[in-house]
């Protein structure tokens, strides 16, 4: 990889984002060969009508979440489930050569590109920028090169990215709606992120993939700033989740949009998933992971909580019980890194992916939003 030092990229790898070729050879590989759990995961994407060569996708001029000063309803679920199978039908192209999911991945992301021109809401619009965002890129990157995307439809899909996603996210990352900085959960932050990293990775464009290095390592003013994705660390290797005192719902966002930073970077040759700067017990990301994993496993483990407030007074004295035990997929990224390549002790982090095996994705977790906040399907891409 043509890359400088960690925090500065100086050219672009493709693919790039959460897989890189070599990944796809294994998956590939695996999958051929009926290896475990490569086998299982691909059956999950599989049985996932998402995937389907024949997912009929249903794009809107404009993609609306929260309230509308038009009065427009809300309608990003469509985003939602039409980003999720974009992504699937690219994986069953990619990894089995899949003509039919090929085509029909490319059609749903012309269907957005030609139709879709902007995203309305109250706030809510940033979540609805940041979430999707980076799952469309992570789409496009897998499909770029492909004979069936014509240059021109791809140039399309780019500036889909560009005027209509980035806008808002990197607004809400400059501004955070003149709000202090703690004032948004890391989910909205990292979310964002997220999607900036990755337009810029599918762009080429080289500012952007700095400026999210340089806004987690070292100037973001909200929280995704490194020096605030955590609110306490401890000496058993715990990092204490910054939502854990909101609820679980939200606190387990943090580890598959955290994971999914740091794995589109470790693509680029940057890796923050070791990244340390206070000699931490753990990294960042592996101390969140084992911290919230270690509440949500079961509901007899106990985990050390300090107070925590932000700069809007949400006061936090006691973890968050609402919601626990719940249930993303996301744990295969980090466990695989961490123990496979790493060699690392990850206690909770190996039982909630073991839990969750095998993976999988937009619409198997429920109907609502939630289930769509990450691409999942981590037990086919990520196993070692």
């Amino acid at each position: 990889m043509a890359v400088a030092a960690l925090g500065q990229v100086t050219s672009v790898v493709h693919p790039g984002m959460l897989h890189s070729a070599a990944d796809f050879t294994r998956m590939t590989t695996k999958v051929n060969a009926g290896a475990q759990p490569w086998l299982d995961g691909w059956n999950k994407l599989v049985a996932n009508g998402r995937s389907a060569a024949t997912y009929v996708p249903r794009p809107v001029d404009t993609i609306v979440r929260g309230r509308a000063a038009s009065g427009r309803g809300e309608n990003y679920i469509q985003a939602c489930q039409d980003a999720a199978a974009a992504y699937q039908n690219a994986l069953r192209w990619k990894i089995k050569g899949d003509a039919a999911c090929g085509a029909n991945a490319v059609a749903i992301m012309n269907a957005w590109a030609r139709k879709c021109k902007y995203i309305d809401g109250d706030s809510n619009k940033q979540l609805a920028a940041g979430l999707q965002g980076y799952q469309w890129a992570n789409a496009a990157e897998i499909m770029r090169g492909y004979s069936g995307w014509s240059a021109a439809d791809f140039t399309a899909f780019k500036n889909f990215m560009l005027n209509v996603y980035y806008p808002v996210s990197s607004d809400f990352l400059n501004r955070h709606n003149n709000t202090c900085g703690t004032h948004y959960w890391l989910n909205w932050d990292m979310s964002n992120l997220c999607t900036v990293l990755a337009i810029g990775i599918l762009c080429d464009d080289v500012a952007k993939i700095n400026y999210a290095i340089n806004y987690y390592q070292h100037s973001g003013t909200g929280t995704a700033f490194i020096g605030r994705v955590t609110t306490a660390t401890y000496p058993n290797g715990m990092d204490q989740a910054q939502e854990a005192g909101r609820d679980q719902g939200h606190a387990t966002m943090e580890v598959p949009l955290f994971g999914t930073f740091c794995q589109m970077l470790y693509n680029q040759g940057q890796n923050f998933f070791d990244y340390n700067p206070w000699s931490h017990v753990n990294p960042p990301l592996l101390g969140v992971s084992e911290y919230i994993a270690a509440y949500n496993i079961n509901t007899t483990n106990t985990v050390p909580f300090t107070t925590y407030n932000n700069c809007e007074n949400s006061n936090h004295t006691v973890i968050s019980s609402a919601g626990r035990g719940n249930i993303r997929p996301g744990w295969e990224l980090v466990y695989n890194y961490y123990v496979k390549i790493k060699g690392k002790s990850a206690q909770y982090t190996t039982q909630f992916a073991e839990k969750v095996r095998p993976e999988g994705g937009g619409g198997d977790y429920g109907s609502t939003s939630g289930s769509y906040d990450q691409l999942g399907f981590g037990t086919l891409t990520f196993s070692r």
